[in-house]
């Protein structure tokens, strides 16, 4: 038996009257009579008989009307216990972002956000491949991408900007106005092939002017700050160091999407989506990002 099939026998049964019991279920009177028929056929009893004057309950009915006295009742209380429960903020969320987000954008929102919600704990993920949200290896991923992952729901809350920096002591070393093709450079390693980032170093800097490669654009940064050759850096990452100096404006090129992303059956867990909408409602602000209203999908 299906518990709605129920719901309705005690509507008819409480009302005593199909008409009147389809009205408190806001549904058709042929919907009534169905269920009324389905479950009668299941249990292989009348539960009513049909009179001219309305519907007269069967003693079986009678009896299978006290076997559910008060359950509806309590399950409506189980129901509100439960979403209780899951409308406080508490409990585990997993984050999965690249060490980049993590350092240029989401540390200072992740603390307000635990302060806010002191129940909650933080699994912070720093990896630059994308969890599977599906199998639950993270509840929320921010990721630079201008592809996400189609099986994924989230919102665009800005683009991250690229641009050639390098440190002041190394532009001391250097004549002024050198090219690009006589600086030393520092870029990112194989590992990191699928950023444009990449693609533009393979397609600019002649391998000779590589001093330096390596696997993580924070990484990058510090590389740069030691004087050890021009870098293309994220503006975030390269801007709150007095010591680096931007070589040009950034190149369009280079501009990476920042999203939150989640898989839609965890979307509607409250922690998560608190989570979700507190770090939307920040990034979409951010003024080291840039903002071009969001998306959606």
């Amino acid at each position: 038996m299906e518990w709605t099939d129920l719901q309705y026998f005690l509507a008819v049964h409480a009302k005593r009257s199909v008409g009147a019991a389809a009205a408190t279920l806001g549904v058709n009177h042929t919907t009534v009579l169905r269920r009324l028929a389905r479950l009668e056929q299941e249990m292989g009893v009348v539960l009513f008989e049909r009179l001219p004057g309305g519907y007269a309950i069967t003693g079986a009915g009678e009896e299978l009307a006290a076997h559910l006295a008060g359950l509806p009742e309590q399950i409506d209380a189980a129901s509100r216990q439960v979403m209780g429960l899951d409308l406080e903020i508490r409990g585990a969320i997993r984050v999965t972002a690249a060490d980049t987000v993590f350092s240029a954008l989401l540390m200072p929102y992740l603390q307000e956000f635990q302060e806010r919600h002191p129940h909650v704990q933080l699994q912070l993920m720093m990896n630059n491949a994308f969890s599977n949200l599906g199998k639950r290896e993270a509840d929320i991923a921010v990721r630079g991408s201008n592809r996400p992952p189609e099986n994924l729901i989230g919102r665009r809350v800005g683009m991250i900007r690229t641009a050639p920096y390098a440190s002041r002591a190394y532009l001391a070393r250097q004549d002024a106005g050198t090219a690009w093709a006589r600086h030393v450079w520092i870029t990112p390693d194989e590992s990191l092939s699928h950023l444009e980032q990449y693609r533009w170093v393979a397609a600019n800097v002649p391998a000779d002017r590589v001093r330096a490669r390596i696997d993580s654009l924070v990484g990058m940064v510090e590389c740069a700050r030691r004087g050890m050759g021009v870098a293309m850096l994220l503006c975030p990452l390269a801007d709150v160091h007095e010591d680096l100096v931007q070589l040009a404006p950034p190149l369009p090129l280079l501009d990476t999407q920042i999203w939150i992303l989640t898989h839609p059956d965890v979307k509607r867990v409250a922690r998560i989506r608190a989570l979700n909408d507190f770090l939307y409602e920040r990034l979409s602000i951010d003024p080291r990002l840039v903002h071009d209203g969001g998306a959606r999908r």
